[in-house]
């Protein structure tokens, strides 16, 4: 008589099969977040015989920071829906599908009219995700699960394969069909995400479909009252002219400021925390201000490099011009082949590996120095600046990116009182969404007559940041009562 043996439970590269729809939907996301965001800008500020809008350089970068920010800032508002009204598992859906439609705006509408409504949908909508999927994945597997980080790396990757082939196509398709095409790709790339997360949505149940902390039933119409009363406001301002364009950028950098300030306040008075907890927020501000500093340089991939790259760039590669937007696929190559360099280094450092403050002063200065490097190619004219060091300038923007993203969302949760932790979590966002922002206004500055000034300013300033946070680290690290 022959033992009859159990199926084998069907997986995902030895994770649990729904994991395949989160990281389908997360690559497809990025890929339509970066392949849309490597075309923006020049579509914004190309004239209308090459098929852009005409806008003004200044303006252009002030919507794109504006925008780059609004998407952190929109993770809190993703974070509350999903706490209070929804569920992550129904937020990172119906965000999705804002993605989609925010794309399909851009694609289809004219002029500012779907910048403006494509925007503020893929905003919302990319925040939303941002907010839900990282811990949709995480609660796949119990504490005692060592499937964990290897879940967490495969998740990952998929992130970096969309950030890596959405510029590449998107870019071809606006260099031989025109930015609606690049957009419109951008569109059934998140419509694909959608149709396989949609195939697996039921495999998520659990915590997945459960509102944490519903909001009572009463202060709903209060809070949808306030909704429409913000969104009335900022649309009256829009019309008026009150909000121009060009200072939408500020306008994210002062909501930034403003919100984070709150947090702090809110969270440093409170009588629910004990001594140690405050003691941890308190040196989570330093931390905070590096860490905004960071982006606000890290994220000019964005604005200023994707100008240089465009009127500096030597972009022939054997007698065809390569796409601008495709120099925005050369920093998730770099993360792809790092990531798993730096961390094995740090497992085989263990607890000799340098201290949370050490890494944020690291990454701070050393994206000053990848600034600087720009210096012994500054003054040389249109396509003077070659590909392979505008490469080994990324390559160093990737390093200091590896030395403090990955370990600042981890160091919030670390940091965080018990009755914040969320807080702290979308006080790190804030730190982005100031930075994005930032990076934004600082383009404002940037000409290709003064890139000595531009670049050697803003190069030294981070180092100096960078400096200064280390030469605090000792008391910082006290600060942080026993985290590292």
């Amino acid at each position: 008589m022959t033992q009859e043996t159990a199926p084998r439970e069907r997986t995902f590269f030895g994770q649990p099969p729904v994991l395949a729809n989160l990281f389908g939907v997360e690559l497809w996301e990025r890929f339509s977040f970066y392949g849309m965001q490597g075309i923006l800008l020049i579509y914004l500020y190309y004239s209308a015989a090459d098929g852009g809008l005409g806008l003004s350089e200044q303006t252009a970068t002030s919507i794109v920071g504006a925008y780059g920010g609004s998407v952190y800032l929109a993770t809190i508002l993703g974070a509350w829906v999903a706490d209070r009204l929804l569920g992550p598992e129904r937020v990172l859906f119906l965000s999705a599908v804002l993605v989609m439609a925010g794309h399909i705006s851009l694609a289809a509408l004219p002029g500012l009219t779907g910048v403006t409504v494509g925007l503020i949908l893929i905003a919302i909508g990319s925040g939303g995700v941002k907010a839900t999927a990282t811990s949709l994945v995480g609660g796949l597997y119990d504490e005692h699960d060592e499937r964990r980080d290897a879940g967490f790396s495969l998740f990952y990757l998929g992130i970096n394969l969309g950030a890596l082939v959405g510029p590449l196509l998107t870019g071809l398709l606006q260099k031989n069909w025109g930015f609606h095409a690049g957009f419109a790709l951008a569109a059934v790339g998140m419509a694909i995400g959608l149709i396989q997360y949609t195939m697996g949505r039921k495999r998520l149940t659990g915590a997945a479909r459960v509102v944490p902390n519903p909001l009572p039933p009463q202060r709903r119409l209060p809070v949808a009252l306030l909704v429409a009363a913000a969104a009335a406001l900022v649309l009256v301002l829009a019309l008026t002219g009150v909000l121009q364009a060009g200072a939408l950028s500020n306008v994210v950098i002062v909501l930034s400021i403003a919100a984070a300030v709150t947090y702090f306040v809110v969270i440093l008075r409170s009588h629910r925390i004990t001594d140690v907890e405050r003691r941890r927020v308190y040196a989570f501000i330093p931390l905070f201000v590096a860490s905004a500093v960071f982006w606000s340089l890290y994220q000019q991939q964005f604005t200023v490099v994707t100008i240089y790259s465009d009127q500096r760039l030597d972009r022939d590669l054997f007698g065809w011009e390569m796409p601008v937007s495709w120099v925005q696929s050369i920093n998730p190559v770099f993360i792809i082949v790092l990531s798993g360099v730096f961390a094995a280094l740090w497992t085989r450092l263990g607890p000799r590996q340098p201290g949370t403050p050490i890494k944020f002063a690291a990454g701070t200065a050393i994206m000053g120095v990848a600034f600087l490097l720009f210096l012994p190619l500054a003054g040389g004219g249109p396509n003077s600046a070659p590909l392979l060091a505008l490469a080994g300038i990324l390559l160093v923007f990737t390093v200091a990116e590896l030395l403090l993203s990955p370990v600042g969302l981890s160091l919030s949760t670390k940091l965080a009182p018990a009755v914040f932790h969320t807080q702290m979590v979308a006080l790190f966002f804030l730190s982005v969404a100031l930075g994005t922002a930032a990076s934004g206004t600082l383009a404002k500055y940037y000409s290709e007559d003064h890139e000595t000034a531009y670049f050697g300013i803003l190069g030294l300033v981070a180092i100096v940041i960078g400096a200064a946070l280390a030469l605090a680290a000792r008391p910082i690290s006290r600060l942080m009562s026993g985290v590292r």
